[in-house]
């Protein structure tokens, strides 16, 4: 095996690993609405931290760290609105 499909197989192991270990979290999320023990800087320190690998993925071109970014920064885009709503949305 040469380093190049090394490489490729890493970086799919690695996205698939952090996909299913992310998205069980956003799923739940968005089906019982609940939020209560999520951090809300937590998420946004996460959705910045996701967003900033897709640039950097887009910069370098590396597809890995971009699908792998561009799918946890939409779940946590999502849970950050569910939890806006929950915590200051229903006080209204």
């Amino acid at each position: 095996m040469d380093n190049e499909t090394l490489i490729h197989i890493c970086g799919w192991v690695a996205s698939i690993g952090l996909i299913l270990g992310y998205l069980p979290q956003a799923i739940q999320t968005i089906r019982t609405r609940k939020t209560d023990g999520i951090s809300l800087p937590g998420f946004i320190m996460m959705a910045i931290g996701c967003l900033a690998f897709v640039i950097q993925g887009i910069l370098i071109g590396n597809i890995y760290l971009l699908i792998t970014n561009l799918i946890t920064f939409v779940c946590s885009v999502i849970i950050f609105g569910i939890k806006m709503y929950n915590d200051y949305g229903k006080k209204r």
